[in-house]
């Protein structure tokens, strides 16, 4: 086996096990939830959105100080964290606990996404860039398939705390295979990221999901819910004017004026909330609407994302060769057309009339329009910006998960009635629809040729 051969395996195992904690965490939820009566469901929302906040912050830092310290060093070093930090998830013995282990989880994870793209881009050749992001985007998909059912069988044949277990073997592999194949680069001329901007990131986005989740248990007019999208602004304003003066902003406003990079990061915001949402939403539906167990749900969900996998890669080489707009734009339609179908279910279960086709046209969606709306962004910038651009584009989809959860989390609150829990669900799937399409509209601005000035925007 070749040493790129052997590079593209750890990288891409990498991004495996990265987003292999994002479906098998939510598929566990509700057994998590059982585990700790004396937390609420918003309460235990901040084991997902805990990671997801801290993994959006600290992903453009993580970007740049690889860059400087050396990507392969830095990526090896965020493995072994992220395996010594799933061990403490497993111990957690609250789920106050458990929700700081998962954001010191989330801090090796803000490194492991981005640089293990930094290290896959240089493996391919500019024109063939999009096959190789489409390749990283089908082991996160992949990821997606084994998340569910992994999950399902793993809390019906022990408990939720084995699912962060299964992360040791797997990245004790990945370190070994790394060491051997992957080659070292870095930038010594790269300034030390902007930690005030980082926490500004983390204050607002944690301010935002606090007052999202909170909203109906405080009640909305609160000053505890005013007080937390007041603190979200202040915050977020904060992390703008760091934007506008730091040498080493966490989202650099040079990269904002690339239109592909741009209209790509809104996008892949846009179908993160979408996708972030139903996930969780899908598992609580079949859980409390359906009766299903947490192992029946888990293989309930298995068609979409493996369906994704099979997409993924076609997907790229048709960016490649028609170019983006034509990819993603049909994806998000057919991924809200899944959601359409799912919401069609009502209280009786009937996996094959309805859900099954839902998720398949979910996962041909995922597939088509995920993994080419980070293409696109990154499609016209140099290698020598890939670290941070692709930080910035994956801190877009983080951005989306914290929304995306938060809201759904919200939306579905507490029912004490079947009811209820169904008209929750008929407004959570709205919601991703809407969200879904929104990422569409965003590609439609998403030209195939784009003027070499913007290119030169991004070297200056």
């Amino acid at each position: 086996m070749s040493r790129r051969t052997r590079a593209i395996i750890a990288i891409c195992t990498a991004a495996f096990l990265a987003f292999l904690d994002t479906t098998i965490v939510n598929v566990s939820f509700p057994n998590i939830a059982e585990h700790f009566p004396d937390a609420s469901r918003s309460d235990l929302s901040w084991v997902l959105d805990a990671y997801f906040i801290v993994i959006a912050a600290f992903l453009v830092p993580a970007g740049e100080l690889a860059d400087r310290l050396g990507r392969k060093r830095v990526f090896l070093a965020a493995l072994a964290g992220f395996i010594v930090t799933s061990v403490l998830c497993a111990i957690a013995p609250s789920w106050e606990f458990l929700v700081g282990a998962r954001v010191l989880q989330g801090v090796a994870a803000a490194v492991i996404a981005p640089v293990s793209l930094a290290l896959l881009l240089p493996e391919f050749s500019i024109e063939k860039r999009s096959a190789g992001v489409g390749i990283w985007g089908a082991a996160s998909a992949l990821a997606a398939a084994s998340g569910p059912p992994l999950g399902g069988l793993i809390v019906d044949v022990a408990d939720w705390r084995w699912i962060f277990l299964v992360n040791i073997p797997i990245g004790i592999g990945i370190y070994l295979l790394g060491r051997s194949a992957l080659v070292e680069s870095s930038d010594a001329s790269t300034h030390l990221p902007d930690f005030i901007g980082i926490v500004a990131t983390a204050g607002g986005l944690g301010a935002l999901a606090l007052g999202i989740v909170e909203g109906e248990t405080w009640g909305w007019g609160s000053p505890r819910i005013i007080g937390s999208f007041v603190a979200a602004a202040i915050f977020l304003a904060v992390l703008v004017y760091r934007c506008a003066t730091h040498p080493q902003p966490v989202i650099n406003p040079a990269l904002l004026k690339v239109q592909s990079f741009r209209r790509g990061s809104i996008g892949t915001f846009f179908f993160a909330v979408a996708f972030f949402s139903m996930i969780l939403g899908n598992i609580l539906f079949l859980t409390s609407v359906w009766q299903y167990s947490v192992l029946t749900a888990g293989l309930a969900v298995v068609p979409g994302p493996l369906a994704s996998t099979f997409i993924a890669v076609p997907a790229g080489k048709l960016a490649d060769k028609y170019g983006h707009r034509v990819v993603i734009v049909p994806g998000a339609i057919i991924y809200a057309l899944g959601l359409v179908v799912l919401r069609t279910t009502d209280a009786v279960p009937d996996y094959l009339g309805t859900w099954l086709p839902g998720q398949i046209l979910i996962g041909i969606g995922i597939g088509l329009a995920f993994p080419t709306l980070g293409a696109a962004s990154v499609r016209d910038l140099t290698a020598t910006e890939f670290g941070s651009a692709t930080a910035v584009n994956s801190a877009f989809r983080q951005f989306g998960a914290v929304v995306g959860t938060a809201v759904v989390i919200a939306i579905i609150g507490t029912p004490t009635s079947l009811a209820e829990a169904l008209t929750a669900s008929d407004h959570a799937y709205d919601f991703g629809i809407t969200a879904g399409l929104l990422s569409g509209v965003a590609a439609l601005f998403i030209t195939r040729k784009v003027p070499e000035r913007e290119k030169e925007l991004v070297a200056a």
